[in-house]
């Protein structure tokens, strides 16, 4: 129940359920439920010059890493971290010696890979210089598809939790997103195929309780029980618009609301600006779930206990009335735990402060429910006191608590870890994290293009047309493909990908923005250009995950 926040992850806030995300994507929804191997050394391919460090023969310009280098001549698409884990052996600064050229003063967040293009890891850090040597570039081209680290999930019934890890992500949800209800307000609404088992346990829960109050239903009380586990998710889907309702009215984009086996997540993919905004964006599903509440108490007024319009009603009132006290508990990731974010956002005038505190409240919070809950239902508190409590029973209110307690306790952890991501994103510079590139022609044969790279001490080929503007660049993964002895016959065109809008990445650009950018359009690797049009350099993808898992190590300031 929690609203999605700016972020890493979209903010998610779910209704009804309990988020697991923690601080990705605020998240927002009602409390729940009512009851790489190493490269092989590229042919000929030879790493940039760096101390005490030697490639083998041809030099190389390309940046893909080494998982990406493995898949030679497949799709740009970003590299997966196994298939980077050799690549990282040396995760060395760029090396770009360029004659005389002294490298950057400011450190890189991430020292992108220092190989040329095809050549193995090689174990000497270089200091990085992401000048280009080229000819200029044309207008700007396409985006480049990178891990996307503003998106923000909310979830069910928890509250807000933001951020999941940085990875490529189409705008519109996959397959994986559920079956497509609907699009109101213009946001595509799933059900995850987690709610159907959620529906058949509610199912047969809900009918036990029916036998005893409606014996006389007989087997029809399922239907009945059915139809309650339908209503009480269409309550949690209000609960989870509501959140959705306010992110679009502070202009936040709302990727997507699901419907899952804890309740419902609103995947808000930026952060609020301001903690009142931030306040009232996870304060509004909780209130509109006791409203909710408040209506079915009202309808229950004028119709008779003992029918079934009675028990719905009845049930539907507990059940909405559950998910608001659920999610104004003050801990991360339920919406309580995004309001006492806001509001010790709001007196330090530091985020992460708020992050903090609200996170540690909700790992005490999931601690509390773990062993609170199997004791209050024991005790007859939240059931029939009257009655004994069976050995079935014991074991289900434990591993309910279980479940219930980890998903508060990993929401909270989420939290903590994407907003130190956050803290550390405006460290992710285009120019910094760039590669040193050397412009060639269509027709270079494979072997002087990386002859002519390790000379400059370049690490990625750029191919340009007889006036000099880039027309695409050549993967280090197709050059790895390309046995050594049949470099000097094979054109770097064969090998190259083509320019296309969203390609071509200002080397301004930095921290979400530059997120933004690559997340548009996924590729493995992209042109940087400067605001004149002159080429600085190749981008990889794979460098700039590498900057997110760096970000995410470094500790909190």
């Amino acid at each position: 129940m929690g609203t999605s926040s700016d972020g890493e992850q979209p903010a998610t806030h779910g209704a009804a359920g309990i988020s697991s995300g923690g601080e990705q994507p605020a998240t927002h929804g009602p409390a729940g439920t009512p009851s790489g191997e190493a490269q092989p050394a590229a042919d000929g391919s030879a790493g940039t010059s760096s101390a005490g460090e030697r490639s083998a023969a041809d030099g190389s310009a390309d940046t893909s890493s080494a998982g990406e280098r493995s898949a030679a001549d497949g799709p740009t698409g970003t590299s997966s971290a196994g298939e980077r884990s050799a690549t990282h052996g040396t995760d060395t600064s760029d090396t770009r010696p360029t004659g005389p050229s002294t490298p950057p003063a400011a450190p890189t967040p991430v020292e992108p890979d220092q190989r040329a293009p095809g050549t193995a890891p090689t174990p000497t850090p270089a200091e990085p210089d992401p000048r280009a040597s080229g000819t200029p570039a044309s207008g700007p081209g396409p985006h480049p598809h990178a891990p996307t680290p503003g998106q923000h999930h909310s979830f069910a019934h928890s509250g807000m939790a933001k951020g999941r890890p940085p990875g490529p992500r189409p705008k519109e949800p996959g397959p994986g997103g559920g079956i497509l209800m609907g699009r109101p307000f213009g946001v595509p609404v799933y059900v995850a195929p987690s709610w159907f088992l959620v529906a058949a346990l509610i199912t047969w829960v809900f009918g036990g309780q029916l036998d005893r109050v409606l014996p006389e239903l007989g087997a029809a009380r399922y239907l009945v029980s059915l139809f309650f586990a339908v209503a009480f998710y269409a309550s949690v889907l209000v609960h989870e618009l509501a959140h959705t309702v306010a992110a679009i009215r502070f202009k936040l984009p709302v990727r997507r609301i699901q419907l899952q086996f804890f309740g419902g997540v609103s995947e808000i993919e930026k952060e609020a600006e301001t903690p009142g905004r931030e306040f009232v964006l996870a304060f509004v599903g909780p209130l509109l779930s006791l409203v909710l509440a408040g209506v079915f108490y009202l309808a229950m007024k004028p119709v008779e206990p003992g029918t079934v319009p009675g028990v719905l009603l009845a049930g539907l009132m507990i059940s909405n009335l559950i998910v608001a006290i659920f999610n104004f508990l003050p801990g991360l990731p339920l919406d309580g735990g995004r309001m006492l974010r806001a509001v010790v956002w709001k007196i330090t005038g530091k985020p992460m402060s708020g992050t903090i505190a609200a996170a540690w409240v909700g790992r005490a919070l999931a601690v509390s429910v773990l062993i609170g809950l199997p004791l209050l239902n024991s005790s007859g508190v939240l059931g029939d006191g009257g009655e004994d409590v069976g050995g079935m029973d014991t074991v289900t209110d434990a591993l309910l608590a279980a479940i219930l307690a980890a998903i508060i306790w990993t929401g909270a952890g989420n939290s903590l870890r994407m907003a130190r991501l956050r803290e550390h994103l405006p460290e992710l510079r285009a120019r910094t994290l760039t590669r040193r590139a050397v412009p060639v022609e269509n027709d270079t044969p494979l072997s002087e293009a990386l002859r002519r790279a390790n000379a400059a001490g370049a690490r990625a080929l750029v191919v340009v047309d007889a006036d000099g503007t880039p027309v695409s660049l050549v993967r280090e993964a197709a050059i790895v493909g390309v046995p050594e002895h049949r470099r000097p016959w094979v054109a770097v065109s064969g090998l190259a990908q083509e320019l296309t809008d969203g390609m071509r990445v200002s080397a301004e650009l930095a921290g979400e923005d530059l997120l933004d950018v690559l997340r548009a359009t996924p590729a493995t690797e992209y042109l940087v250009v400067e605001e004149t049009g002159e080429i600085y350099g190749v981008l990889s993808a794979a460098d700039v995950e590498r900057a997110f898992v760096r970000a995410m190590a470094r500790p909190a300031s």
